[in-house]
């Protein structure tokens, strides 16, 4: 089977390519990237993707499926579609499932049920038992079958302790602990300690919470000379910690996600639950210290910690709701609203905090628009103008604070594993 895109602007940065160009799939692998013979077109399925962009498939590296446990939230399929929806390919499945992904065979199970999707679901083990931070998970185990980081994610690993043994566990695969930054004694509010969290009567979480996780951690890891990657990154002082320690040479990574450098702390006078998030909206200040450490590569990419939640768990009082929202659906087009068409950061910087960070992060083979590779590409429309309607997510769950928002940009299509979803439907190649 072949297929052709014509007249797209490919767009490559670790080849450095941004050119206008077509290319040609067969079979799943490129075969072709120039000027397309007719030959070349013979029984091919063509797309004409003039004002396109073509790119590596893009990855996120922070998404809750659900499954197993949460059926009724989110499938891996649920998942994995809305993922394809909004541009990914690839995304790291968090190990908050019921059970926990703390053994072989959730970790087997998840692995089995994603094998045939279109997006690559790849696996983070807990880092210890039931994420309680009482005891080390088996993590060779989990290594073993399949996990390329070790993370309690939505908890800090609880104790310098059990950090410094989780991180000597990982050295030895050169996998990296993906740490949630909320110091248990500081954290658990609801919004940014301040004068609106008193204005507001909402319990405070404040940003020293975030940053001593932070310090606490880049000091275990220079000292064990294992990786840590920060996520969620919120606040000014954090960026300024992260950059500072990465001019000094620790081994440490970080990202954010678009709520962060999309919404403030103000958007909570609405009491929309779909704002709870963790760790909280931050200040205007802070806002533009995290749109800063993108720019300057202090922060290295970019995720949804996309989190699903039915309804009747979010219409409740603020402080009951559960933290997170859907972003899979969102991301890519907040991303090129806030930051491409806004900041003016560039759109090759862009696809690099997508597409290339986070496998580097997670050693795992970096997609290339080349003769010979597979093809996983991702399509994007910069200039396309929507309106976001929760009723269309491919996600079970609708809890976005972004419907009816106005954006600029979107995926248009993806393709991976011989698969193509492309104006809303699948297809094989």
């Amino acid at each position: 089977m072949k297929t052709a895109f014509i007249n797209t602007i490919i767009l490559d940065p670790v080849s450095g390519i941004e050119n206008k160009s077509s290319l040609l799939v067969e079979n799943g692998v490129i075969s072709k990237v120039g000027e397309l013979t007719k030959d070349d077109l013979k029984d091919a399925k063509v797309y004409n993707l003039e004002g396109i962009y073509c790119v590596p498939g893009l990855m996120d590296m922070h998404v809750h499926l659900r499954e197993p446990g949460r059926e009724d939230e989110e499938t891996i399929k649920t998942g994995c579609n809305s993922a394809a929806a909004g541009g990914f390919t690839s995304v790291l499945a968090m190990p908050d499932t019921k059970p926990i992904a703390d053994n072989a065979e959730v970790l087997g199970f998840i692995r089995h049920k994603a094998q045939d999707h279109l997006v690559d679901v790849h696996l983070a083990g807990a880092v210890s038992f039931e994420r309680k931070g009482t005891a080390l998970a088996p993590l060779a185990e989990l290594h073993e079958a399949g996990a390329v980081a070790f993370t309690d994610d939505e908890k800090a690993v609880k104790t310098a302790s059990l950090l410094k043994n989780a991180l000597e566990y990982a050295i030895m695969f050169d996998l990296p602990v993906i740490e949630h930054c909320e110091e248990e004694s500081l954290g658990g509010g609801v919004a940014n300690e301040g004068f609106l969290s008193t204005l507001l009567g909402l319990p405070p979480n404040p940003s020293v919470a975030e940053e001593l996780i932070i310090v606490r951690d880049i000091l275990i890891s220079d000292y064990v000379g294992g990786k840590v990657h920060f996520s969620n990154i919120s606040t000014k002082r954090a960026v300024e910690i992260i950059r500072s320690a990465k001019e000094k040479g620790s081994k440490i990574t970080a990202d954010t996600s678009p709520h962060y450098f999309s919404l403030t702390e103000e958007a909570l006078k609405s009491y929309d639950t779909n704002l709870r998030v963790n760790p909280p909206l931050r200040s205007e200040e802070d806002l533009n210290a995290v749109i800063e450490g993108l720019r300057d590569g202090t922060i290295d990419c970019i995720t949804s910690d996309h989190s699903p939640h039915a309804i009747e768990e979010k219409e409740m009082e603020f402080i009951y709701a559960p933290d997170g929202i859907v972003g899979l659906e969102t991301e890519l087009a907040l991303t090129l609203t806030e930051l491409v068409h806004k900041r003016k950061i560039p759109l090759s910087k862009i696809i690099t905090l997508f597409a290339v960070n986070p496998r580097k992060i997670l050693n795992l083979p970096v997609p290339q628009i080349k003769v010979g590779e597979k093809a996983e590409l991702t399509l994007i429309d910069i200039s396309q103008i929507w309106t976001v309607n929760i009723k269309d997510f491919k996600s079970k769950c609708k809890n976005s604070p972004f419907d009816k928002k106005l954006l600029t940009g979107k995926s248009v299509g993806v393709m991976n594993n011989s698969k193509l979803f492309y104006g809303g439907n699948y297809s094989g190649l």
